[in-house]
């Protein structure tokens, strides 16, 4: 399933009591269930998301690129960027910790973590191991803010909460040895500006020249390029931009599959059923009545 996760749209999504709603933050802690058939997918979330692998490990592409993450590894997920999970062991335990737009404007430590390239291009980090265990005890305290009983204060004390475990993210990017290796280069570039245009013209373009030449490349380079550094061509990336789209409007607007049809532009209702189907495997209908 593929979703564009708001802080509006995420406790329905994910069944959250909505008594835990909180301004500009949203607590997750999620353990895999052997027992029950796990099914890739997507997220996008429109803030900044921070993984917490507790144990076991999952395997996920971000942004682009297949990452390994494994107990005591942080993953940094800056605004809007995607996150395929393509596989989860047995004993997977994660905490996700999302926070709004607002949120981040608020304080200045989180406008680097926003724009930083170095985060972008290295979103998997873990800390130093005297660091760990506090790290691990701030994570769940975080968790015992959340779900404790409303109070004048909440959600200021968890607000610096957060903001201390963000300095020591901060802290262990400023640590790295490697840190000028991780400029932006030419094959970021070209990754990042190919991103934000099927982002922003997927549901009304599907021409590898539209998009070739928007990036100054010819067809061919960019589907070759695209193949070799992220495993899919330049049409399955739109395909997966759009029905992106589809599964955040059949799950999170009260339009109907018509309108919706209308939206992504497709000439008719039965062809975006046929791509739909096509793609995620199921029914625009049968995705929208199941979770």
């Amino acid at each position: 399933m593929a979703l564009f996760l708001t802080l509006d749209n995420v406790y329905k999504l994910y069944n959250i009591d909505p008594s835990k709603k909180m301004e500009g933050i949203v607590v997750l802690h999620q353990q895999n269930h052997p027992e029950k058939k796990y099914t890739e997918h997507s997220r996008l979330f429109d803030g900044l998301l921070l993984g917490f692998m507790i144990q076991g490990s999952m395997k996920a592409q971000i942004h682009f690129l297949e990452y390994e993450i494994n107990a005591g590894d942080i993953a940094v997920l800056q605004p809007q960027l995607m996150i395929d999970t393509k596989s989860l062991s047995e004993n997977a335990e994660i905490v996700t910790i999302g926070l709004s737009l607002d949120f981040i404007a608020a304080f200045p430590i989180l406008h680097e973590f926003v724009m930083n390239n170095q985060i972008r291009w290295q979103p998997v980090i873990r800390l130093q191991d005297e660091e760990v265990r506090l790290k691990n005890e701030l994570v769940e305290l975080i968790q015992n803010f959340y779900h404790k009983s409303q109070s004048p204060r909440k959600t200021e004390m968890l607000r610096h909460l957060i903001i201390t475990l963000m300095y020591m993210i901060s802290e262990a990017y400023s640590g790295l040895t490697d840190h000028n290796s991780l400029v932006k280069n030419r094959t970021h570039e070209i990754i990042d500006d190919f991103y934000i245009l099927i982002s922003k013209y997927a549901t009304q373009q599907r021409s590898v020249k539209f998009y070739a030449e928007k990036l100054h490349l010819t067809p061919q380079y960019l589907s070759t390029f695209l193949k070799q550094k992220t495993g899919k061509s330049v049409l399955q990336w739109i395909d997966h931009a759009m029905i992106l789209h589809a599964k955040t409007l059949l799950k999170s607007s009260g339009l109907s599959i018509k309108q919706i049809s209308n939206e992504l532009h497709f000439g008719e209702t039965s062809l975006f059923c046929r791509f739909f189907k096509r793609v995620s495997g199921v029914s625009p209908g049968f995705f929208r009545n199941t979770q």
